[in-house]
């Protein structure tokens, strides 16, 4: 399963959600006072330091991270979704239909209702 790092406004109920389906997902706010405002840049580094995947809702800027450089362990870009259960849901069946998520990014969008 995947190592995570959500960013500060991805929702705490999806990372929980994403627990217990087997990903290891750790939170800004989990990890300290020092990473809480960060820029992206920032989070991305720190989610490379510590062997991990970023997994956020701030589509925009992360999605230009990954274009100015792929060197990373992954970058899951979400749509919000206010069902959290369907979103964790389906950022799992995103998540374990890849080998590796080393330099991809990995859209995941709600579907219409």
């Amino acid at each position: 399963m995947a190592r995570l790092y959500a960013d500060e406004q991805f929702p705490r109920l999806v990372s929980e959600l994403l627990r217990t389906m087997g990903h290891d997902v750790l939170t800004v706010q989990e990890a300290g006072n020092d990473n809480l405002g960060i820029p992206d840049e920032e989070v991305l580094a720190f989610a490379i330091r510590d062997n991990r995947a970023v997994i956020t809702l701030n589509r925009q800027d992360f999605i230009c991270l990954h274009r100015a450089n792929s060197e990373h362990l992954g970058i899951v870009v979400c749509t919000n979704d206010t069902d959290r259960n369907r979103m964790a849901i389906r950022i799992n069946e995103a998540l374990v239909s890849e080998e590796s998520l080393k330099g991809k990014l990995i859209r995941v969008v709600r579907l219409a209702s």
